[in-house]
């Protein structure tokens, strides 16, 4: 049973990174549906592909956070919507929906990315 009061784990992924958004729902929620215009109150984790290692988590610094759903990299904006409130979704993101290619000028350019996201409120 997943507990959505507690930061997620992530198991090692194995084998190459997908090419494409890969979304699958660990717990499919059942309040209000999230849309592209969206502003959505989230707790997530992301952490890196190839090594598993945490970059960013809401949990750890202890509090949820809002952002309109069209701010965020394209990855979140594609996979977000049709998510409900109440919902945990993980989405593996290549680098081209999250921080673009290597040498982009981010530290997490070039990289795949892993979120768990807690849907917790949409406006």
């Amino acid at each position: 049973m997943t507990d959505l009061n507690s930061k997620p784990e992530i198991d090692a992924p194995e084998g190459p990174a997908p090419a494409t958004l890969e979304i699958v729902d660990i717990v499919e929620g059942d309040g209000a549906e999230a849309v592209a215009s969206s502003t959505v109150n989230v707790h997530y984790l992301g952490v890196e592909y190839d090594t598993g290692d945490e970059f960013d988590s809401s949990w750890s610094r202890g509090q949820s956070i809002n952002f309109p759903l069209q701010r965020l990299v394209a990855g979140w904006q594609q996979g977000i919507p049709g998510m409900r409130v109440g919902g945990r979704r993980k989405l593996t993101i290549p680098p081209e929906l999250a921080y673009g290619p290597a040498g982009a000028g981010h530290h997490l350019s070039g990289k795949t990315l892993i979120f768990v996201i807690d849907l917790l409120g949409v406006s």
